[in-house]
C-alpha cells in the first residue's frame, strides 16, 4: 500500500506515480500511469471513485446465434442451459477485478428463492468453476466489461429477471437490472437431461418448423402437412403462459416453477395443458360432427394460430381439436422449450380401457357393424408425440424416445394427460414402468375379437386378430418429406416367439397370473386355428373417388377343411356397407346386398359388386371412409364367416408451384390449381395459406363455388420473411369436402443488394386479401391476387 499525492490510498493496484517537470509542456504536473495508460488528476480521481452501472448490451444477436435461438429472434436474449452467453457491461471507469466486486443476480418465477432453484447468486471469478451459475472469463475494454454468463444444464427454464450488485471491499452496494432473458432446454449439451447427439436429428427435432401428420387408414396413409412455427416470435411467452396455466401452477406456483427443470415433469404438464378436460388448456376435443361454435379440426393448417387465438380470447380453450391437432401444438410447445420432439401416428389404435388386453367388435348376422356401449375402440389412426430425454427415474435402459400424448382419453394421477411412457420399454413388455405404459402397450398390441352377435348376445367368434392392431407405426424420416415406419421400435415382428412372450409378459404384469391363463383366452388362443371351408376377399376393381360409383370384387376359393374335405358347399353372403368414424365406430348402414355363391373344391369365383355415389353421397364423415363388411353363411354347417375391406376415398388433388428463385423480401409469384374432378359442385370454398417465414399469419379468402368438371387458378405474391428450408401449406375447405391440401417445399436464400423499390408489406390477417368475382363468375385463367 501507498499513498498518493492527494492522500487517498492506491491499494495493491499496477500504478506507478512520477513527477514531470512543468516545462516539458504538461498542463497538469501529477501524472499517473496505470495498466500502460497515462492519465491526468481529473482522470485519476475518477479512476479512484466509485465504479457505477450505466448501461448494459445483452449481446442478443450474438448469444442467440450461438445458442440456435436465432429464428426467435434478434432483439431479446434466448439462451440454452448448460451453455455460456457474452455480456458487455458499461460503467463510469475501468473495473478493476480485486477491488470492485460484482455479484449477478438471476431469478425466474413468483417468491424466487435458492432452495427451489428459482434464484441464483454468484459473483464475478477469474474462472468458471463446475456446472453451477457463474460469472466468469472476463475481459477488460476501458470503460467496458464483457464477462461471460453460465447457467447450469439442470437449471430451471423460463423467463429471468437478471440484476447486478456493485460494492467496493465492505462498502454499500447498489443493484441495477440488466434485463431479461429466456432460458430454455439444450439438447446440444452433453450434461443436459435431453441432449441428442446428433447435429442431424437436431436440426430434424428443433429446428424444423415445419412437417407432416400422418392419418387415414393402414392401407391409405395420407400425409397432412403441418406448420409447426415454432420460432413465431410470440410462441415463446405462450409456452410459458401455458405452464403458468396449468392446475399445478395454480395449486403451488412456487413448487411448480422449481420443478421445470426436469423435462419428465414439463413433458407431463404440457400433455395435461395442450387439452382442456381439467383446465383452461389450449384445445377443446370434439369427436361429433357439428363445429358449428368452431374450427373443424381438419380445417388447421399450423398450431401458430392455435396458440394466437388461445391467449387473444383470455386463455380460453380453442375449438375444436382431434387427436392429431393435439399431438402438433404439443410438437411446437415442445420444440420451441428446446425438447426434441416428433410427431407419430399409429394406425388401428386400440383404445383398451379395462387393461385386458382385447378390443370386442360385433357385427350382426347381416354384416352391420354394431354400437357398443363398452369404452374400447379400435381408432383408425391415433396420433401421439415422442419426447427425448433421459430417464432418471427409470432404471438404466430406457432413455430416449418417450410417448407423451395429450389427447385427453384418461386420467393419469388424476389429471388428462398421458406420459412420458418409454418406447423401449413398450416393446419390452415392461408395463409397470411409469408413466401410464399399459395403456401405450394396448394401443399398439391389443388383440381384436370380432363376434358375431344374435338374438341379443355374442354368440360366435368370427375372428381372434393378434395382429391387426398397432399398424405402420409412422413419423416423418429426416431431411426427407418421405413416411418412416418404426413399428419394430414398439414391438417385436407380429406373431414372432419374442412379440407372444413379451405379449405374454405383459399380461401377466396387467392381468395378473390367474387372467392371464383364463380359459377365455385359452379359447382366443385355440380359436384362430380353426378351419374355414372357403376363403373371402374384398378387392376394389379401381381407384376410389369421392363422387363416384365404387366397384368392389369378392374373391371366394374353396378350400379343404375337416367337416367337407373336398365337397361343394353354399354360401349365402350378407354386405353391409357403413361410414367409419374416426374413433372407430359406425354410422347407419348406407347399402347393403345378398349374394348367394355355389363353390365346388378348388374352384374360385370372382363376383362383383357396385357401390353407387348416391348411397354414400352426404352419407360420410369428413375424412371419407366407408367400411365394406361381409357375413358368409356356409349352409348346412351351421358357420360363419367375415369378410372386411376399408376404403378411403381420394379428393381433388391440389397443384402448388412457384415461378423462380425465393429472396427475402422479394416477391415470389405462387401458383395454385384445384380441379373439381367430383360430379357434384364444391359449394361456399375457403382457401387459408399458412407458412412461417413466408407469411405473417394466415392469408384466407373464400373462393366461391367450383362447379364439377371446372379448373380454378389462383395466383398470388408472397415476400419471404426468413431464409432458409420453408413450407407453403393451402387448404382448401368447402360444405362437401373439408380437407383438400397441398404444401410446396421453398428454399429462401438471403436477399441480394439492389436498387429496387420498398416491397409492399407482407400479407398477415390485418393485409386481407382483394376481393375475388362472384362464384358464377369463377374464370379458368388464372385468377390474380395482387
Amino acid at each position: 500500500m501507498f499513498q498518493n499525492a492527494w492522500g487517498g490510498f492506491c491499494g495493491e493496484v499496477d500504478a506507478e506515480f512520477y513527477w514531470k517537470n512543468r516545462d516539458s509542456g504538461d498542463v497538469d504536473p501529477y501524472i499517473q500511469r496505470v495498466g500502460g495508460h497515462n492519465m491526468n488528476e481529473a482522470e485519476f480521481m475518477g479512476y479512484l471513485a466509485a465504479l457505477k452501472f450505466r448501461s448494459v448490451d445483452l449481446q442478443s444477436p450474438r448469444n442467440n446465434q450461438e445458442h440456435h435461438t436465432q429464428e426467435m429472434g434478434l432483439k431479446r436474449l434466448v439462451v440454452r442451459r448448460g451453455q455460456s452467453f457474452l455480456l458487455q457491461l458499461h460503467f463510469s471507469r475501468p473495473f478493476r477485478f480485486g477491488t470492485d466486486y460484482l455479484t449477478f443476480v438471476a431469478e425466474t418465477g413468483p417468491a424466487p428463492t435458492e432452495l427451489l432453484g428459482t434464484r441464483a447468486t454468484f459473483s464475478l471469478t477469474q474462472a468458471r468453476q463446475g456446472n453451477v451459475w457463474s460469472a466468469s472469463n472476463f475481459t477488460i475494454d476501458t470503460n467496458s466489461l464483457f464477462v461471460s454468463l453460465f447457467t447450469p444444464s439442470n437449471a430451471v427454464v423460463g423467463p429471468y429477471t437478471l440484476k447486478i450488485e456493485i460494492s467496493q471491499g465492505q462498502g454499500h452496494s447498489v443493484t441495477h437490472p440488466l434485463g431479461t432473458f429466456i432460458l430454455l432446454f439444450n439438447p446440444w449439451n452433453a450434461e443436459d437431461d435431453v441432449y441428442l447427439p446428433s447435429e442431424i436429428l437436431l436440426q430434424e427435432y428443433i429446428m424444423m418448423d415445419y412437417g407432416f401428420v400422418y392419418k387415414g387408414h393402414e392401407r391409405f396413409i395420407t400425409s397432412w402437412p403441418w406448420n409447426y412455427g415454432q420460432f413465431e416470435e410470440d410462441i415463446i411467452d405462450i409456452c410459458f403462459e401455458i405452464l403458468n396455466k396449468s392446475l399445478y401452477f395454480l395449486e403451488n406456483p412456487s413448487k411448480d416453477y422449481s420443478q421445470r427443470n426436469d423435462p419428465v415433469y414439463v413433458c407431463r404438464v404440457v400433455s395435461a395443458m395442450i387439452n382442456s378436460n381439467d383446465d383452461n388448456g389450449v384445445l377443446q376435443g370434439n369427436w361429433g360432427e357439428d363445429y358449428s361454435r368452431g374450427v373443424s379440426p381438419l380445417e388447421w393448417n399450423g398450431s401458430v394460430a392455435i396458440l394466437r387465438q388461445w391467449l387473444a380470447r383470455g386463455r380460453q380453450p380453442v375449438k375444436y381439436g382431434q387427436c392429431w391437432v393435439f399431438a402438433a401444438v404439443m410438437c411446437t410447445v415442445m420444440r420451441c422449450l428446446g425438447v426434441p420432439t416428433r410427431v407419430v401416428s399409429n394406425f388401428r389404435s386400440a383404445h383398451n380401457m379395462d387393461r385386458n388386453l382385447t378390443v370386442d367388435t360385433y357385427y350382426d348376422q347381416n354384416a352391420e357393424m354394431l354400437p357398443t356401449q363398452k369404452r374400447d375402440k379400435i381408432w383408425n389412426f391415433h396420433v401421439w408425440n415422442e419426447c427425448w430425454m433421459i430417464r432418471k427415474d427409470l432404471p438404466p435402459g430406457y432413455n430416449g424416445w418417450q410417448v407423451l400424448d395429450p389427447t385427453p382419453q384418461q386420467t393419469s394421477s388424476g389429471v388428462f394427460c398421458c406420459g412420458p411412457a418409454s418406447v423401449k420399454a413398450i416393446r419390452e413388455g415392461e408395463v409397470h414402468l411409469p408413466y401410464d405404459t399399459p395403456f401405450v402397450y394396448a394401443e399398439v398390441n391389443a388383440d381384436e375379437v370380432i363376434w358375431l352377435f344374435r338374438d341379443g348376445q355374442a354368440q360366435e367368434i368370427l375372428d381372434h386378430n393378434t395382429h391387426s392392431i398397432g399398424k405402420e407405426i409412422s413419423t416423418k424420416m429426416v431431411g426427407s418429406a418421405k413416411r418412416q415406419n418404426i413399428t419394430s421400435s414398439y414391438k417385436y415382428p407380429e406373431g414372432s416367439p419374442e412379440e407372444r412372450s413379451v405379449f405374454m409378459k405383459a399380461s401377466r404384469k396387467m392381468l395378473g397370473p390367474g387372467r392371464a391363463s383364463s380359459p377365455f383366452l385359452d379359447l382366443l388362443g385355440s380359436r384362430g386355428s380353426q378351419d374355414q371351408p372357403a376363403q373371402l376377399q374384398l378387392h376394389l376393381a379401381r381407384t376410389p373417388e369421392w363422387g363416384q360409383d365404387l366397384l368392389l370384387k369378392l374373391h371366394a376359393l374353396r378350400v379343404p377343411d375337416r367337416v367337407h374335405p373336398r365337397g361343394p358347399i353354399r354360401l349365402v353372403v350378407h354386405f353391409c356397407a357403413q361410414a367409419l368414424l374416426h374413433q372407430g365406430g359406425t354410422r347407419e348402414p348406407l347399402w347393403r346386398q345378398t349374394v348367394h355363391l355355389n363353390l365346388d373344391f378348388g374352384e374360385e369365383i370372382q363376383w362383383p359388386l357396385l357401390l353407387p355415389y348416391d348411397n354414400y353421397r352426404n352419407k360420410l364423415t369428413d375424412e371419407k371412409l366407408i367400411r365394406v363388411s361381409g357375413i358368409a353363411k356356409v349352409e348346412d354347417m351351421g358357420r360363419s364367416m367375415l369378410v372386411l375391406k376399408d376404403i378411403s376415398l381420394e379428393p381433388p388433388n391440389l397443384s402448388i408451384e412457384v415461378s423462380k428463385r425465393a429472396e427475402v423480401g422479394k416477391a415470389l409469384r405462387v401458383h395454385i390449381t384445384l380441379t373439381n374432378t367430383l360430379m357434384t359442385a364444391l359449394s361456399n370454398c375457403m382457401m387459408v395459406l399458412e407458412g412461417s417465414g413466408l407469411i405473417d399469419g394466415q392469408i384466407s379468402k373464400n373462393i366461391g363455388t367450383l362447379v364439377a368438371g371446372h379448373t380454378i387458378h389462383i395466383q398470388l405474391d408472397l415476400y419471404p420473411i426468413k431464409t432458409g428450408p420453408r413450407q407453403l401449406q393451402v387448404l382448401i375447405s368447402s360444405n362437401e369436402i373439408k380437407e383438400i391440401k397441398g404444401y410446396k417445399d421453398i428454399f429462401v436464400a438471403a436477399a441480394r443488394v439492389s436498387s429496387a423499390p420498398p416491397r409492399p408489406a407482407p400479407y398477415s390477417p390485418n393485409h386481407p386479401l382483394p376481393s375475388l368475382p362472384e362464384p358464377s363468375t369463377l374464370p379458368t385463367a388464372p385468377l390474380f391476387i395482387p
